[in-house]
């Protein structure tokens, strides 16, 4: 019987735990995000591939068409299969997102992230205040009150509060694409609020930043919800950027110290 391996000769997918193809889905994403194989390069013919991860032709061939639906791959005849540029890939699949976040997702990355929820959440916080029902605004008061509780005493029970009050009020507005995009983006969320809740300057002044997002909620004025919620958005955009900038100047040191050595 064929032993499923991986390249560094371990077993690929554990019973019970993952199928073949799951497995090796996962590895082949890991090593183009990773660079092992880049942008533009051709990758090894189904042959190499098969002996390489020690799987059959047909679980490779579905984690192709995978990588191709996923906008990371393109084969053609003769041409063999080619490593597509990032902005091809769909960063919003589960496996992707998984991965970027594991490995270390770039500013870029972030950036967008934060483009996107500038132009979503002050829209859903305004839909929220003119349409949330009584059960939704307690949801959304409650993660407010977790976040206090957690205050600057425990940074990932902070973050999850965090995510919980903003996914609140994502739910809250009522619109579906919201509501689906932030289910999307959920791992990513969570991430970069670690990221902004570990270089904020003052967790008492979130908590009233938070406060006056919550308020202009209960109070049902959509126009301040949105306000709020977009001063919420910039000064998470100027934690993103000083955290970035930091574990660039650590990483720079890093290098810096190993070459000295």
């Amino acid at each position: 019987m064929t032993r499923i391996l991986t390249e560094h000769g371990t077993p690929i997918a554990q019973r019970g735990k993952r199928s073949v193809r799951e497995a090796l889905l996962q590895q082949l994403v890991e090593m183009i995000v990773s660079g092992t194989f880049p942008e533009s390069s051709t990758l090894p013919n189904e042959a190499e591939l098969t002996e390489r991860f020690g799987v059959s032709r047909t679980s490779l061939r579905e984690a192709m068409q995978y990588l191709s639906a996923l906008g990371m791959v393109r084969s053609r005849t003769r041409a063999g299969t080619i490593v597509l540029p990032r902005e091809n890939w769909n960063y919003l699949d589960p496996i992707v997102l998984d991965v970027m976040l594991a490995i270390g997702a770039d500013d870029a990355f972030y950036s967008s992230l934060i483009d996107a929820r500038q132009l979503l959440e002050p829209a859903a916080a305004a839909q929220a205040a003119a349409n949330a029902n009584a059960r939704q605004l307690y949801q959304i008061s409650k993660a407010f009150e977790d976040m206090v509780e957690a205050n600057s005493r425990d940074n990932e029970a902070w973050s999850r509060a965090d995510l919980e009050f903003h996914t609140a009020i994502i739910n809250a507005s009522g619109n579906w694409v919201y509501r689906q995009f932030a289910s999307a983006i959920r791992a990513a969320l969570l991430a970069s609020f670690r990221l902004t809740n570990r270089a904020s300057q003052s967790h008492e002044q979130a908590i009233l930043t938070h406060q006056d997002v919550l308020e202009a909620i209960r109070m049902r004025r959509p126009e301040a919800a949105r306000h709020a919620m977009e001063q919420l958005i910039g000064v998470a955009r100027s934690e993103m950027t000083d955290a970035l900038r930091r574990a660039r100047k650590a990483s720079e040191l890093a290098e810096g110290s190993t070459r000295a050595q």
